[in-house]
């Protein structure tokens, strides 16, 4: 448990190969994670390659750390191969529809999630790339994914050249509900993120961008609606392109 309390977002890495026996005993035991049906609807795409990650980075905005990492991890919804052995059983699926999309997005995360517990728990360091759901579509085309498969995740990995602080996180008491979901009222508001609108960074932050609060920074610079607008229309393209809804 100490090392998920003590987990930290790595992107710098030593110039020191993660083998592939230790990657294939992590994906293998991250298997184990809960699934719909027990159809593991997940494919992973390693990169390894120089060349590769080339192509990759600007999926990914040109993150440093996409080239940096020894490997980068690409977790998919798949229902290509359950499709695929459906049709070869003499079945007739039925996955090419949100619902599926939903369950196997769901099985992926879990897996991602699975996985980077394990591989912290060796000692690697790992970077969640929330850009992997922004430019699915490129990444589609890098990757080669076939219809019913779409990328929902993306980790770099290696070993850490690096043990930056970690980030603040809200309380406990602040996303629990006991029975039913309980509203937030203006002093629960206050007291959840004041701590967070406090810090020192986050200060920072605000008067930087000539701001007057920390949620400013949100709406106004990192998760506009514009921006979150375009790409959900971005993202529905993809899920008509593969196939899950028409």
């Amino acid at each position: 448990m100490e090392y998920i309390k003590n987990r930290r977002s790595i992107r710098k890495y030593k110039c020191e190969d993660v083998s592939t026996e230790l990657l294939n005993e992590l994906l293998e035991t991250a298997a184990r994670a809960q699934t719909m049906g027990n159809l593991q609807l997940y494919s992973v795409i390693v990169t390894r390659d120089e060349s590769m990650k080339e192509h990759l980075s600007p999926t990914h905005f040109n993150q440093p750390m996409v080239k940096g990492a020894p490997v980068v991890l690409t977790f998919c919804a798949d229902f290509n191969r359950t499709t695929q052995w459906c049709l070869n059983r003499q079945a007739d699926p039925g996955y090419d529809n949100f619902l599926s999309f939903m369950n196997a997005a769901s099985d992926a995360l879990l897996l991602c999630q699975n996985f980077c517990n394990l591989a912290e728990e060796k000692g690697l360091g790992i970077c969640y790339l929330g850009t992997t759901i922004y430019n699915a579509g490129k990444i589609i085309d890098v990757l080669k994914l076939p219809r019913l498969v779409v990328p929902v995740a993306t980790i770099t990995l290696g070993w850490p050249d690096e043990c930056p602080p970690q980030t603040d996180r809200l309380p406990l008491k602040s996303f629990i509900h006991e029975e039913t979901y309980q509203d937030y009222t203006l002093a629960d508001i206050d007291c959840y993120y004041s701590p967070k609108e406090a810090l020192p960074e986050n200060q920072h932050f605000v008067e930087i961008n000539n701001k007057q609060t920390l949620a400013q920074i949100f709406t106004d610079i990192r998760y506009t609606r514009q921006a979150n607008e375009a790409m959900s229309v971005a993202l529905l393209e993809v899920l008509k392109r593969q196939g899950f809804i028409e």
